[in-house]
């Protein structure tokens, strides 16, 4: 269940009003004239399936009140109401599987900012990582795929391609560029500093590791588990269940693959660097081609569902209006 809260000019109120008072999803509904005070006009409260929040907030932008106004969407973690189950019940699908794109969008925008967050995550991430090459320690990569912020930008771009933004792609493909540049470059100056001071030496590096060797050694596998990581990440990103990101982030070697290229860079390790680099790019190629088509069925999906829902409600409406009753109440 998901709660709507909107900021309507008293202009679009009645119309706002029409369009949640007609769909069968809702199940609860609240309006109070004159509570909105930025932008001057009413707030409507409403209460909606998760299955149906995507096509029930398609028809309110139509009415224009996301331009003049604001439209807030929050999950309901807990909530008791025989209605609200009648609701859910009627609603096509199941609330795990459901998509809200508007949701979906929204994060993707949020981890596509270039900031100081997303660059310092990724560079700690990669001195970890460089530092597990090191000592040869898996602990640690595993440390340091986790920490990466990466996938965020990674899916986005699907999410760019299927909901055709290409500011969203653009941000999405600047992200990664310049986090991984920064990172690599950061973690090539402090494996130069480590080894001018004798931490670190080329024989280190250039010896057997057989616990992170893989992360110079890209076969096929690379890109089937690269694959499956962003499928299985993308529906945890679009679901209403988050669980499974943990064990996509440990499953894709991103991370120590820009770590090796650095040290790799360092020592003059050419083998390392193009095996790295080839790495790092299967599996951000992988991944986001797998987002892009996870996403894109999912669109397809729930778009005939969202097709099939707009009948029902309208066949409702001409229900209710050949009855003699007033849709707008």
């Amino acid at each position: 269940m998901l709660h709507l809260r909107i900021s309507a000019p008293a202009d679009l109120a009645p119309e706002v009003v029409r369009v949640l008072t007609d769909d069968p999803s809702v199940s609860g509904l609240a309006h109070l004239p004159g509570a909105s005070l930025r932008p001057a006009g009413d707030l409507v409260l409403a209460d909606v399936a998760r299955e149906a929040a995507d096509s029930v907030l398609t028809r309110l932008r139509a009415t224009g009140v996301a331009v003049e106004g604001s439209i807030h969407v929050d999950p309901v973690p807990t909530w008791i109401s025989q209605r609200a189950l009648e609701c859910e019940r009627s609603a096509p699908g199941s609330p795990a599987d459901s998509v809200v794109w508007a949701e979906v969008v929204q994060r993707a925008y949020d981890d596509t900012e270039l900031n100081w967050t997303y660059n310092s995550f990724l560079t700690l991430a990669t001195l970890i990582a460089a530092i597990a090459i090191v000592l040869d320690s898996q602990i640690l990569v595993v440390g340091a795929m986790v920490l990466g912020p990466e996938f965020g930008p990674i899916i986005a771009l699907g999410v760019g391609m299927v909901r055709r933004r290409p500011n969203l792609l653009t941000r999405a493909a600047r992200c990664l560029v310049v986090g991984f540049a920064v990172a690599i470059a950061l973690t090539l100056l402090l494996t130069l500093v480590g080894r001018g001071l004798g931490w670190l030496s080329a024989a280190d590096i250039a010896a057997e590791r057989p616990q992170t060797d893989f992360i110079y050694s890209p076969d096929r596998w690379s890109f089937v588990v690269a694959v499956i990581a962003a499928v299985a990440g993308t529906l945890s990103l679009t679901s209403a269940r988050l669980g499974g990101l943990s064990g996509v982030f440990i499953s894709v070697t991103t991370i120590p693959a820009a770590a090796n290229i650095a040290v790799g860079l360092a020592f003059g390790l050419g083998d390392e660097v193009r095996g790295s680099s080839a790495q790092l790019g299967i599996n951000l190629v992988g991944m986001a081609v797998a987002g892009w088509a996870t996403l894109a069925f999912q669109q397809s999906v729930w778009s005939r569902v969202s097709a099939r829902r707009a009948l029902l409600v309208g066949s409702r409406r001409r229900g209710s209006a050949s009855l003699g009753e007033n849709p707008r109440r």
